[in-house]
């Protein structure tokens, strides 16, 4: 097909205005359309952690470790109501067939040339006017209780290293976390400091690249819900709650958690589901230099100006279920022990989102059963980091006509 010259995205989260933004590089006119507003769903509250060098296949082999007393109790980092709902069982069933050891590695491999993509993909935003910066982590600390505790992420980094992921680190002593980064309390007895990661403030920085493709001619249409796409001789035509129809080149439906109800119909079969995160923020004493983990716990705290983001949870549930209070006590209880000068009781901002989670962990990147209809999404937890590369390679491979064999791997149609 020929270059597109006007091209409909649906999202206004990271891929998609990553998308949109990479496509003007190209010099194609685009219009981003969004259900609610910029950076509104999972972009919003996350941890806003860049780290390719953890970005790997969601279904692991700890997964398998979680009993059906755990994975059903509101206090468990990785929580799945009682349901009869048989989409979402069909997706367990294949979400843990994909959690071994064998189909991780294959996985993690499959993700490695994206990863290797990441950085530089931000790089390239920040030259060409996104104003908002990812940060270098000069500190990145996963504090542990005990020296036991650290085997497992040591072993999972030897597996990264292993699939040809580019990943540095540090084993620290307690005393070492505790000289590092204050923020951790007595009772931190090991700990591991990624290397070469960055972070960022979300919502400042979608906002930002959303500013950046006003700025170079494009248009963010804020409330503007698609119902419906249809392949037509002339083009792809968008039919928008109570706004008509629109036809354009081609589509991008970047649209998060609701992907399926768009894709569907051009035959993506694989289920995105929505694995919903919570997150507030707190006033700290002491400002830390880049993110604090604690992997135990599964909880991520991001420095954001004077207060601390904490970020954790996966819950299986859907994405327009309420708030869980449960579940943001559970992520307190299992912070206040571990972290000083942090005021757990005035919380700020509390929120649920959705990620998009595909039952094999891999994102859907690429065509659809339609030349003018293509995929982006299900990055699961790692949009943030691998948005603007996801964006760089399909913008790139729409409009040369070449596919990028970073790519190939999350073929929408697998």
């Amino acid at each position: 097909m020929p270059a597109p010259q006007k091209v409909a995205v649906i999202g206004a989260g990271m891929v998609g205005l990553s998308t949109a933004w990479f496509l003007q590089e190209h010099g194609v006119e685009v219009e981003v359309l969004d259900r609610d507003e910029v950076a509104s769903g999972s972009s919003w509250g996350n941890a806003g952690w860049i780290t390719p060098g953890l970005s790997t296949p969601l279904p692991d082999p700890a997964v398998l470790s979680y009993g059906i007393k755990a994975v059903i109790s509101p206090s468990s980092p990785v929580y799945v109501p009682v349901t009869g709902d048989p989409r979402l069982l069909r997706f367990l069933a294949t979400f843990t067939r994909n959690s071994t050891m064998r189909r991780w590695s294959r996985s993690m491999r499959a993700l490695v040339p994206i990863n290797e993509c990441a950085l530089p993909a931000f790089d390239v935003l920040a030259a060409g006017g996104v104003t908002s910066p990812s940060k270098e982590a000069t500190s990145f600390i996963a504090g542990y209780r005990t020296a036991d505790e650290t085997d497992f992420l040591l072993t999972e980094l030897e597996h990264i290293a292993a699939s040809g992921q580019d990943v540095g680190f540090e084993k620290l002593t307690g005393d070492e976390v505790r000289a590092a980064e204050p923020t951790f309390s007595e009772e931190i007895g090991a700990g591991i400091r990624l290397l070469g990661q960055r972070y960022l403030n979300p919502i400042e920085f979608v906002s930002s690249l959303a500013d950046s493709v006003r700025a170079r001619g494009g248009t963010v249409r804020e409330g503007a819900r698609v119902t419906g796409i249809t392949d037509e001789a002339k083009g792809v035509r968008l039919a928008i709650a109570q706004g008509g129809t629109e036809v354009y080149d081609r589509v991008v439906i970047a649209s998060g958690t609701w992907l399926d109800e768009l894709a569907r119909p051009f035959g993506v079969r694989t289920h995105v589901q929505a694995g919903r995160g919570y997150s507030f923020s707190v006033p700290i004493e002491h400002t830390p230099q880049g993110p604090v983990y604690l992997p135990s716990q599964r909880v991520a705290c991001t420095p954001l100006g004077d207060r601390l983001r904490v970020a954790g949870m996966m819950e299986f549930r859907p994405p327009e279920a309420p708030l869980d209070q449960r579940r943001v006590q559970a992520v307190v209880d299992a912070t206040r022990p571990l972290l000083t000068g942090v005021d757990l009781d005035d919380r700020q901002d509390e929120w649920v989102g959705s990620r998009p989670c595909t039952p094999d962990g891999l994102p859907l990147i690429g065509g659809t059963s339609s030349p003018r209809v293509q995929v982006a999404g299900g990055h699961g937890m790692w949009g943030m980091t691998l948005g603007p590369a996801t964006g760089q390679l399909l913008a790139s491979t729409m409009v040369t006509g070449r596919p990028a064999p970073e790519l190939t791997p999350f073929d929408p149609l697998r």
